[in-house]
């Protein structure tokens, strides 16, 4: 066996999976401000003004990288019980996809569809005075708020939210609206995971949030649940789908993938992304090497794409 492992160029010619730039989507948050603010809980990572996340859709552009995914950190005063500010035409995602676009329109924009960001209490849903997330309410307003990031000029919406019936839900309201070729990657098999951490710090509801997203996000213990999640968001009208976290579900993208042959994404998600970087920072591991090696392993689950926040490093690298 070791024959074909002697050189670089034989470990190339026979290695069974290949990463490039194109397997990459920058996940990238925007802020209603100027210039760039470091996440504290992210190290390397800035919320960007709308107009440094244009120069970030050019970058992505020369980079190869074919999407960003775009995530809003909304400050106390832009958030409320409801989440009024997620179906805003003229909110923060929405400009900052007409800009995006009219930096580099040949770069893919998924915005995620969901209310976290928007409400006083951190749920991706409203709630209700008992504290329990009403399912049908909430895709009300999910929907216009899909429908805000389309008419922006979105490429994909991105639901991560969990309700039951959403795909469908959106799918009828582009198709009444015109919006037919609009696509929509399903967040369809999301945990209820201690790996979001850092990005809420990042999006601003890890203060507000109150209690946990165990009724709608999935229980880390199943598998098969999985399936039946994934199965249902393809019934109703995902072009993609969507696991989350990555790399501790690598099992589930590779499920996923070989079960329905079907576009398979991860989200390497912020606490992976803080867990390399701090473990780099002290020395511990070899943190370039590690952030190739990582991005390798969803490919060789079968992920199509990969959502993460070491896009723009990895690309330089392969690109190198």
């Amino acid at each position: 066996m070791r024959r074909l492992r002697q050189a670089p160029w034989v470990r190339g010619l026979v290695a069974e999976n290949t990463l490039t730039p194109a397997d990459l989507v920058w996940a990238v948050f925007v802020h209603d401000g100027e210039g760039r603010v470091p996440v504290g809980s992210l190290p390397g990572i800035d919320r960007l003004s709308v107009e440094e996340a244009a120069k970030a859709a050019k970058r992505a552009e020369s980079l190869g990288i074919p999407a960003i995914a775009l995530f809003p950190y909304i400050g106390p005063e832009g958030k409320d019980e409801e989440g009024t500010g997620a179906v805003d035409p003229d909110g923060l995602v929405p400009r900052a996809v007409r800009a995006m676009k009219a930096a580099a329109p040949g770069v893919g924009l998924i915005t995620d569809v969901a209310l976290d960001a928007y409400t006083s209490h951190g749920h991706d849903g409203l709630l209700d005075p008992d504290g329990t997330i009403p399912n049908d309410a909430t895709v009300e307003r999910l929907v216009q708020q899909a429908l805000a990031h389309a008419k922006a000029g979105a490429d994909v919406v991105a639901p991560s939210d969990m309700m039951d019936g959403r795909i469908a839900a959106i799918r009828e309201a582009f198709d009444e609206e015109g919006f037919t070729n609009m696509m929509i990657l399903a967040y369809a098999a999301k945990y209820a995971s201690g790996f979001y951490g850092p990005y809420r710090d990042a999006i601003g509801s890890a203060q507000s949030l109150s209690g946990d997203k165990k009724t709608y996000q999935q229980d880390p213990a199943n598998s098969d649940e999985a399936l039946r999640e994934v199965a249902l968001d393809l019934a109703e009208g995902a072009d993609m789908v969507m696991v989350k976290p990555g790399l501790p579900y690598l099992d589930i993208v590779q499920r996923v993938s070989s079960t329905f042959g079907v576009p398979t994404l991860a989200y390497q998600v912020s606490g992976e992304y803080a867990q390399i970087m701090a473990a780099a920072q002290n020395g511990w591991i070899d943190g370039d090497r590690v952030i190739m090696e990582s991005l390798m392993c969803f490919k060789r689950a079968g992920a199509s794409g990969i959502i993460t926040y070491f896009a723009e490093k990895a690309a330089e690298t392969l690109g190198a």
